[in-house]
């Protein structure tokens, strides 16, 4: 498909038959396909595919991880490389044609060998896609670009054979007078060429924009194990992920992914749950409990048996939710193809009448010809496939050494709706990692020794919070080797520091040991626990000593995000997998009166699609696996540089920094960058429509065609360039 009206007859014909509703998307280019009554068999639907001029097939299941020395289809290169040659054959075409110091004897011939490659074959996609519409009964841009590439070459052809054109010192005079002519020494070869490259080059980066959609899938299904240990007898056998089945009992080590869903039957760790949860904190596990699949276990080792496996496992379901977000959202309908529907059958019109004008009222049919194709020459908008490349390339280039991705144009028009903003909260309003917040020690106490003993018990465990507090301590001096050092299953760890037997965990790990906490410690837990925190108490020589308080930390600049949020026009809105408390802490802390919190990723994208149904047109700016789908819902997807590969495939900006504040800088500037390519599409276009006229008269000589169309282009890429000074 070569653009949104493909889609509309792709839909249209599944739409035809008994009982079917479809719909389908241009971007990811599938079809979804529903029945009220009996299904039909899937060549019944492909046949109708066919009828309306496209191929299709059936779409292969997702696998976990990429094929063994598969090489991934990349459908923008051979655009690229289309692109590329033409624009090189068509430069010096171009050059010669404008300036005349540059038309040698035979310029004109070598002209043809130069553009005659760029015609023929940079141009074969455009000449297919207007032979399938004629078939079709209907017009496109490419039926518009067809057309004024070949009638300028057909032309040139007839000028150079049979007429004048191919004499020896042929030249075209710089003059802008208007003047009737019967156009027999007339060549356009250059236009022919120019619009070919120009035109191809939008096509690029469409095409390479285009790419995402299936690159957030291939993203999520990568993120699985791709070998797992599975328990044969009292032996560990490695096979392949996609070869276990329900009941299989497998090794999970510290460090490793959870290669399935499936329950623990043997021992207990802390599993990091933030894949799917969006929670910071560790989730402890022990026998009898679930884990899922791609889930990293970040302590002990454990035994799992197998509950689901492949398209059934959560892993599979979140793809199928980043799957249906995507075909369910709306494509922005390019800005030029909106005009185009109305301007092309125009211009055809036009040119037809112009020819039937001219042949009626007795004017020589080469002069007729000459103005008929002057109409489409002028009518074929040069400046057009500069008009959106030129603004987006600039605009994202700038946007880069700022730390903004745009994905590609069909996003920037969504940025001038935009009214709210809801914001994930691990890794994009906060640090996503757990840090040391507060030092509570007990009366008596040094808190600067409680941390230091602690700190050097905790740097012999790989737990999550363990390494906060760790680093913590390290920052303060260098930390004492511990003896004996132990972990007690579920409750924390004990060992030997200078000569002081020291516990760290859980309040019950110090009671067990007789080491309760004082009224002032049991406060600090408290509070810690109300302001959706994690506290470890810290004990030793027979009496608890202090309690240490982490959590997941905001990042410096958010407030002042929020802030730049709220200038915008915007809403801004928390949302998170984690708890009431910690959510509410973080939104008071900067500045968000609205909070949605303990939602998992189908609630995250049923949140977007309420405030969507409310009238509302939302950004979500998110990291992790589980903003995905509603990254791919929203109406304009942003995800944090520094989060997972999946939110970053599934979104339509990315903040490389992982700054918040990136997110209101990348909103300004594709707004910026859409005024720019409106007034790109609105001067290419005012250009011709006021030459149509004169060349419809007749008085349209190929130098002032010419010199229309590189003023157009100048204009274009000089109001482009003014992009560079954003944000300066």
């Amino acid at each position: 498909m070569t653009c949104a009206a493909c889609a509309n007859r792709v839909e249209k014909r599944l739409n035809r038959l008994d009982g079917v509703t479809a719909t389908v998307n241009f971007a990811t280019e599938k079809a979804r396909v529903s029945f009220d009554g009996e299904p039909l068999a899937v060549e019944e639907l492909i046949a109708q595919v066919e009828k309306a001029g496209y191929t299709a097939e059936v779409p292969r299941p997702p696998r976990t991880g990429p094929e063994p020395g598969a090489e991934p289809d990349d459908p923008a290169r051979p655009l690229r490389d289309r692109a590329a040659v033409s624009l090189l054959l068509s430069v010096p075409v171009i050059a010669m044609a404008m300036v005349p110091a540059l038309q040698f004897t035979y310029w004109q011939w070598a002209s043809l060998a130069l553009a005659a490659p760029v015609v023929v074959w940079g141009a074969l996609p455009f000449h297919v896609a207007a032979w399938k519409n004629l078939r079709l009964g209907t017009a496109t841009m490419d039926t518009l670009v067809s057309l004024g590439v070949s009638a300028a070459f057909l032309w040139s052809l007839y000028a150079l054979f049979l007429g004048t054109a191919g004499e020896p010192g042929m030249t075209h005079p710089f003059e802008l007078t208007i003047a009737r002519t019967d156009g027999s020494a007339d060549i356009y070869l250059e236009v022919a060429a120019g619009v070919t490259s120009f035109i191809l080059l939008g096509k690029y980066f469409e095409a390479r924009s285009k790419r995402r959609a299936g690159a957030a899938l291939r993203a999520l299904m990568e993120l699985g194990a791709k070998e797992v240990a599975v328990l044969r007898g009292d032996r560990e056998v490695a096979v392949p992920v996609d070869r276990l089945v329900v009941g299989d009992r497998f090794v999970v080590r510290p460090g490793e992914k959870v290669a399935t869903d499936g329950t623990v039957e043997e021992g207990t760790s802390a599993v990091d749950m933030s894949m799917l949860t969006g929670e910071s904190v560790p989730v402890e596990v022990g026998p009898g409990d679930a884990v899922v699949g791609a889930t990293v276990n970040a302590g002990g080792r454990l035994v799992v048996r197998a509950s689901r496996v492949g398209s059934d496992t959560q892993l599979a379901q979140m793809a199928r939710l980043v799957e249906d977000a995507q075909n369910g959202k709306a494509e922005v309908q390019r800005l030029a193809d909106r005009v185009s529907g109305v301007f092309v059958p125009v211009a055809i019109m036009i040119a037809v009448a112009t020819l039937g004008f001219w042949l009626g009222v007795g004017e020589p049919a080469t002069a007729a010809f000459t103005a008929a194709v002057a109409v489409l020459i002028i009518a074929c908008p040069c400046a057009l496939g500069l008009a959106t490349p030129t603004a987006l390339l600039v605009g994202t280039g700038r946007g880069a050494r700022m730390g903004i991705l745009i994905k590609g144009p069909e996003v920037l028009e969504t940025t001038r709706r935009i009214d709210t903003v809801v914001l994930d909260k691990t890794g994009t309003v906060t640090t996503g990692t757990m840090a040391l917040v507060e030092v509570v020690a007990a009366e008596g106490e040094d808190g600067d020794e409680v941390l230091r003993l602690a700190g050097a018990l905790e740097n012999a465990s790989e737990h999550p919070i363990a390494k906060a507090v760790a680093t913590a301590a390290a920052a303060r001096g260098t930390l004492p080797v511990p003896e004996d050092f132990a972990n007690v299953e579920g409750l924390g760890v004990q060992g030997i520091v200078d000569g002081r037997t020291v516990l760290v965990g859980r309040p019950a790990l110090l009671r067990e040991r007789s080491q309760p906490l004082g009224e002032d410690l049991v406060q600090a837990l408290k509070e810690a626990r109300n302001q959706g925190r994690t506290a470890v108490a810290v004990g030793w020589d027979g009496a608890a000593r202090g309690v240490l308080v982490v959590s997941d930390t905001v990042k410096p600049t958010s407030a002042e995000a929020v802030r730049s949020f709220r200038e915008l026009g915007l809403t801004p809105i928390l949302l998170t997998g984690d708890n009431e408390a910690v959510a509410r802490t973080v939104a008071d802390e900067v500045g968000i009166e609205e909070v949605i919190a303990e939602v998992m990723p189908r609630d995250k994208v049923a949140v977007v699609e309420r405030l969507q149904a409310e009238g509302r047109t939302v950004a979500m700016v998110g990291d992790g696996v589980n903003d995905a789908a509603a990254l791919a819902r929203a109406d304009l997807g942003l995800a944090m540089g520094t989060g997972t590969d999946v939110a970053i495939e599934a979104s339509d900006l990315t903040l490389v920094r992982g700054d918040l504040r990136a997110a209101a800088d990348a909103i300004r500037l594709s707004r910026r960058t859409l005024n720019t390519i409106k007034g790109n599409l609105f001067w290419a276009f005012a250009y011709n429509a006021a030459a149509i006229p004169l060349a419809a008269a007749g008085l349209l000589n190929p130098m002032l065609a010419g010199a229309a169309m590189a003023v157009s282009s100048v204009f274009v890429v000089t109001n482009s360039q003014r992009l560079h000074r954003f944000g300066r």
